[in-house]
């Protein structure tokens, strides 16, 4: 065969690939976007619904919103692996579908609840409902995406924190305003019923319209099924191709478990922010003398997720073309750790709100390149559980950080210590992340290395 017969062949597979792949993310990721969003909402609306009535009609202290926020991820954890299993065993598109109408049903109660500790109940089984959702998905894209493709991938899906939250801000404020007697519901509690209900249609949708694995695609023509089976396969490292042991065999891998604890730092931060930055901005009026409406505050709330939009969509694109997953963790760690320490340590309105969009961009947009990482040292049989073990541990950080920031605020009376302490994890997730990228290429060199003929 002469050259031109070979470089024309390979243009064929080159075009092949990008029109298949362009398929896959046409159809699935808009979706999986949509499903996120939605996810995300119905959590940040618990802090807009704090400062706009809860707290004072149920009682709620610093440390209590904590608990109420930070409890959710207590049944989460519990059934977070367990709900991973069944996903690989009965296909991510019942499971999902399942996981979103059940969601939806109990985060709409929850604008029904009577007290403190029907709130915290309310709470919990959402955690229960939820609990799957986040591997569920993230399974899900590694049999459509390639580990070259993956960081772009997960950005794409965590793409629904910031402009849920950029979203949350605005909607929810008018849904407050707006809904305020509808229904014989006060305001907050028409806003937590209204974010609700969009979670059981998109599950019901779900179960119709995803597609479980590519060869099971009926939108992708044969070649096209052939050239995303065999992108997925051609980045795959030696490591992740070296499979023993059942399905639960990924629990066994150290750095998975250490990649769960930089997950943590991040979550930690991410929900740090995402409950406290509404009493963080509601608290601009006593500080410094401020006038916003409620809608306005809702506005100045999207600011800094409308920056970590921007960061989500560009930083992970960069570190998959450099290749250094783990030193962009650790860049975007500093942000974070830095942005928080500023809005700690400056008492002016214009560097708090400088400081807090700093560490929302650093925290999300090292989000999808954390999760990249067990993704390329785990095999395809093992990933959900590996992905569901990091996000059962990090989501230890979902439960502490509010809880935990709540509880140090009111023991000092500032959040000055509080933040101090999320900067330290922040920059903690980093360096793991640093230290297991760099185990694994040299594990991979020494597997490359011992197969060799």
């Amino acid at each position: 065969m002469d050259n031109t017969s070979v470089t024309e062949s390979a243009a064929d597979r080159t075009a092949l690939r990008k029109r298949a792949l362009a398929k896959v993310s046409a159809r699935l990721m808009p979706f999986i976007f949509v499903m996120y969003l939605v996810n995300y909402l119905d959590r940040t609306a618990l802090g807009i619904a704090n400062v706009n009535g809860m707290s004072e009609e149920l009682s709620l202290t610093a440390t209590a919103f904590g608990l109420a926020s930070g409890i959710f991820f207590i049944g989460y954890i519990i059934l977070e692996v367990p709900s991973s299993v069944i996903t690989q065993r009965i296909g991510a598109r019942r499971w999902l579908a399942r996981i979103a109408i059940s969601w939806g049903i109990v985060a709409s109660l929850t604008a029904f609840v009577p007290s403190f500790e029907w709130l915290l109940f309310a709470r919990f089984m959402l955690g229960v409902a939820e609990a799957g959702f986040a591997p569920a998905i993230l399974l899900y894209l590694t049999m459509w995406f390639s580990n070259s493709e993956r960081p772009k991938a997960f950005s794409l899906y965590l793409l629904g924190i910031p402009i849920s939250s950029v979203l949350a801000g605005p909607l929810a404020s008018w849904l407050i305003v707006a809904g305020e007697g509808v229904f014989g519901l006060t305001g907050w509690r028409f806003m937590t019923l209204a974010t609700g209900l969009p979670a059981i249609v998109l599950g019901v949708i779900a179960f119709f319209y995803l597609t479980d694995r590519p060869q099971d695609a009926t939108w992708l023509t044969e070649p096209e099924k052939a050239a995303v089976l065999a992108d997925i396969d051609a980045a795959t490292p030696p490591e992740a191709r070296e499979h023993h042991g059942g399905i639960l065999s990924s629990l066994k891998s150290g750095r998975v478990w250490i990649m769960g604890f930089a997950y943590l730092g991040v979550v930690y931060g991410l929900y740090a922010i995402g409950f406290f930055a509404p009493s963080i901005i509601s608290g601009f009026a006593e500080q410094f003398g401020t006038t916003f409406s409620t809608l306005q505050n809702g506005f100045l709330l999207a600011i800094p997720y409308a920056f970590a939009a921007a960061a989500l969509i560009l930083w992970p694109r960069h570190a998959a073309k450099k290749g250094e997953i783990g030193w962009h963790v650790l860049v975007s760690t500093i942000v974070g750790a830095a942005g928080i320490l500023v809005a700690a340590l400056i008492d002016n309105p214009w560097y708090i709100m400088i400081g807090v969009t700093l560490c929302a961009v650093g925290v999300i947009s090292s989000m999808p390149l954390v999760y990249s990482l067990p993704a390329r040292i785990l095999p395809a049989a093992t990933v959900g559980t590996g992905l569901a073990l990091v996000n059962t541990i990090g989501n230890v950080g979902g439960f502490a950080g509010p809880y935990v920031t709540g509880w140090l605020t009111d023991l000092s009376g500032s959040t000055v210590v509080p933040f101090v302490v999320l900067a330290c994890l922040l920059i903690s997730a980093g360096i793991i992340s640093v230290s297991v990228q760099t185990v694994t290429r040299r594990r991979n060199g020494e597997i490359t290395t011992s197969s060799a003929p």
